[in-house]
Order: structure tokens, then C-alpha cells, then sequence
């Protein structure tokens, strides 16, 4: 039995919460290794809606998660989000959820700079269109060696040291962008009234991974955002503050590369995106409001709208490169049913030259225009089937057209937000 990471391979929201969810089932443990509460992960079950955000979507079925040293935790937003999922009857317990030791914080000066940075960037392309929850300050601190850390909660002392430090950096910064200076007595009490509630989820997880994979446990490794949000790899500097693709899965949570497995890349049938940056197949119609109408387009823990556009073939075939993805889980088919004509991006064209992949330039991204391959839709629907045969004949012909352009099978195919309604084609955990 292999582990398997599920990754997102376009640009986030590809629907991980419910592949994730459904794949659960068939592990023994499930890691988040990267990102933060700016991620949100929706999860239906029985028709009862679970809204995740730091929480690994293993909790749900009480089985042993871990947030990972990759990820930054808002400890007052995992408190909150501990207390949410809770009041709908589902059990956080130590025995349950684990939060690696090693972990860094974001504090309440993170957002607070957020914000600030997003008002006060006036010149045009200068937005990224962040979140405003303070993921890229505190990954800010943490390659600036002063983030203080899941650790620290447990020592006051510590604690004074650690706040000095970051004043030495943020008083400057937020002197000027017009904000007060850090309050120190302040900032202290509120890490130690939350730090007795947090305290006891802790532990050294990179040993607890070992440990169960030492034992052959089946270990689900559980990613946030997508590829081309990656601060490497993506459209970079419209990308989030974390490394999103697959290779994090092992430095994120504590254990070798070989320890992964196998790489399940998420795409969505179509492409969204949220936020500022470049997009070569968005779609102003009529066909981009039924994406974003009938895909509900949302986000989870924003609200704010997506972008949509075709599916772009190019972008999603570097993902599996960059990734090393075995295989996808193909999500939301059924926001293409009744669609008579779809188009598929099979190239760029870039100042009058062809690419078959995205270059790194803002400049050569902004100006990219797709070129498209059309293919006949279909008016059957698609939604809540379990079967392959089951798929009207032209949405089966979409589907290898897919796996053909990227090169990469599908290995899972999802019909609808029910974890039930998923075909699967090959399980990832027999790698």
C-alpha cells in the first residue's frame, strides 16, 4: 500500500476538501503540510456541510490528523474552528488532532500588516489580491528566523524574547504604513491566555509520522491552494507565501521524499482562479457566468468570486511535471452538462510565438493568449453518477481528450459536492 499526497493542479479550489474527504476512508492518517487558514476546504457528508479551513478534513471521520511544521496556525482561529466543527457533533481530541511542535504562529500583528500592505499599494498590478489573514507576514518571519513558534507557547519567557525580537523588525514597518507600534504586555497576555488550549494537541509529529509509517500505516498527505499559486512555481508574485506543490509534502510534515507516495493532482473541469494575476482562458460570457453560476463559484472562507475559463490543458500539464502527479482526481464534470460546444487550451501565443508551456515572465504571462481545441458537450447530465458507462458518450470523449493533453490518467472522477457521487478508476493507496 502506498501513501498518497493530493495536491491541487491549476490554481486552487479544485475541490480537495471532498476528494480528500472521500480518501479518508482509506487511510489511517491524514497530514497537512503547508499554507493556512486562507485555504478552506468544504466537505458533504450525508448531506450535512463541514467548512474547513486549518483543520485536516480526516477529523470529520475521527481519524489521527496532523497540522504539519509547514503550515502557519493562527492559534485564535484553530480554537474557533476547534469549537465550529465541535458544536456539529464531530470530537476534537488530542487522541485526534495533533499540531507539530515546530509549527510557526500567526499573531495578530500579521493581519493587521496584511491589510495594510493590500490599502496601501495604490499603483496599478500592484495589489495581489491576498486574503488579508496574514499567511504572508508570518511566512515572512518564519525565513527571517523570528516567528515564534507552536513550542514557545509553552514558556513565558520565551515568549518576552521572541516578542522583542519581532518588534525590532515590525515597529519600523508599521510605523510606515501608519499603524501603532506593537504592544508587548499585550501581545503577551494574549499568547498565554491562548496557550493552555492549545498545548495539548502538541506534539513532536514528525516521530508520530514516523512511527506510523514504521508500522504501515497509510498516511494522507492533504495540500492547500494549487501548483500555480506555489511561491516558486507559480504566477508568481500573485501566488500565496508557501511552496504548494508536492515536493512540500515531505519537508512540510517531517519525513523523507520517498515517504509520499503516490501524487494525486486535483483539477477541476474547467479553470478558476481568485484574486489578482494573469489568466489566459478567462471567460467574460455568457458561458463564464454558467461556470461560475452552476460551479457556485464561491469561495469557502472568503466569499469572494472566482474567475472562470475553459479548461486550460497547457497549465495543468506543466502542473503534473512540476508535481510529479500519478494520476488526477477530474472534479465538478457536471458543470459542463448542457453545454453544447467546449473548448480545451491546448497552447499559448506569445508575441506572435507559439508556447506549449507557461513561462515564469509577468510580462509573458499577462500577454499569453490561448489556443483552443473544440469539442462537441452534452445535453445528458453527468451529475451523481458512480459509473464510467454511466457518462453520456461525448463527456467520456472530454475525459480522454484531458488525459491525453496532460498526460496523466484519471484516477478519480467526481460527479457532485456528495462524497458518494465519485468513480473511481484506480485507488491511489495501491500506488
Amino acid at each position: 500500500m502506498a501513501n498518497v499526497a493530493v495536491v491541487g493542479a491549476q490554481w486552487g479550489d479544485e475541490g480537495k476538501g471532498k476528494i480528500v474527504d472521500w480518501l479518508s476512508n482509506r487511510a489511517d492518517m491524514v497530514v497537512r503540510f503547508q499554507g493556512g487558514h486562507n485555504a478552506g476546504h468544504t466537505l458533504v457528508v450525508d448531506g450535512k456541510v463541514y467548512k474547513l479551513a486549518l483543520l485536516p478534513s480526516g477529523v470529520v471521520q475521527g481519524k489521527p490528523s496532523i497540522i504539519g511544521n509547514g503550515v502557519v496556525v493562527d492559534p485564535w482561529h484553530l480554537v474557533g474552528e476547534i469549537e465550529k466543527i465541535e458544536a456539529q457533533g464531530i470530537a476534537i481530541s488530542p487522541d485526534v488532532l495533533m499540531v507539530s511542535d515546530n509549527a510557526c504562529l500567526i499573531l495578530p500583528i500579521h493581519p493587521a500588516l496584511d491589510v495594510a500592505r493590500e490599502a496601501a499599494a495604490s499603483a496599478p498590478g500592484s495589489r495581489i489580491g491576498t486574503t488579508g489573514r496574514g499567511i504572508g507576514p508570518a511566512y515572512e518571519d518564519k525565513v527571517g528566523r523570528r516567528a515564534i513558534r507552536v513550542c514557545d507557547l509553552a514558556s513565558e519567557e520565551d515568549l518576552k524574547v521572541k516578542i522583542d525580537r519581532l518588534r525590532a523588525h515590525h515597529d519600523p514597518l508599521r510605523a510606515g504604513l501608519g499603524l501603532e507600534p506593537i504592544d508587548p504586555e499585550a501581545l503577551l497576555a494574549q499568547l498565554m491566555d491562548i496557550a493552555p488550549k492549545i498545548l495539548p494537541y502538541v506534539q513532536p509529529t514528525w516521530r508520530v509520522l514516523d512511527q506510523a509509517i514504521r508500522a504501515g500505516k497509510r498516511v494522507l498527505f492533504e495540500g492547500a491552494q494549487g501548483a500555480f499559486l506555489d511561491v516558486d512555481h507559480g504566477t508568481y508574485p500573485y501566488v500565496t507565501s508557501s511552496n504548494t506543490v508536492a515536493g512540500q509534502a515531505a519537508a512540510g510534515s517531517g519525513i523523507g521524499p520517498r515517504g509520499v507516495g503516490y501524487v494525486l493532482g486535483i483539477v477541476k473541469a474547467y479553470t478558476t482562479r481568485v484574486g489578482e494575476g494573469p489568466f489566459a482562458c478567462e471567460l467574460f460570457d455568457e458561458v463564464g457566468t454558467h461556470l461560475s453560476t452552476v460551479g457556485r463559484e464561491v469561495g469557502v472562507n472568503t466569499g469572494r468570486s472566482r474567475r472562470c475559463g475553459w479548461f486550460d490543458a497547457v497549465l495543468v500539464r506543466q502542473s503534473v511535471a512540476i508535481n510529479g502527479i500519478d494520476g488526477i482526481a477530474l472534479t465538478k464534470l457536471d458543470v459542463l452538462d448542457g453545454l453544447k460546444e467546449l473548448k480545451i487550451c491546448v497552447g499559448y501565443r506569445i508575441d506572435g510565438e507559439t508556447f506549449d508551456y507557461l513561462p515564469s515572465s509577468l510580462r509573458a504571462q499577462a500577454a499569453a493568449e490561448p489556443i483552443y481545441e473544440t469539442i462537441e458537450g452534452w445535453s445528458e447530465s453527468t451529475q451523481g453518477a458512480r459509473s464510467f458507462k454511466d457518462l453520456p458518450a461525448n463527456a467520456v470523449k472530454y475525459v480522454r481528450r484531458v488525459e491525453e493533453l496532460i498526460g496523466a490518467p484519471v484516477a478519480l472522477l467526481s460527479t457532485s459536492p456528495e462524497r458518494d457521487d465519485t468513480i473511481l478508476m484506480r485507488d491511489p493507496f495501491q500506488g
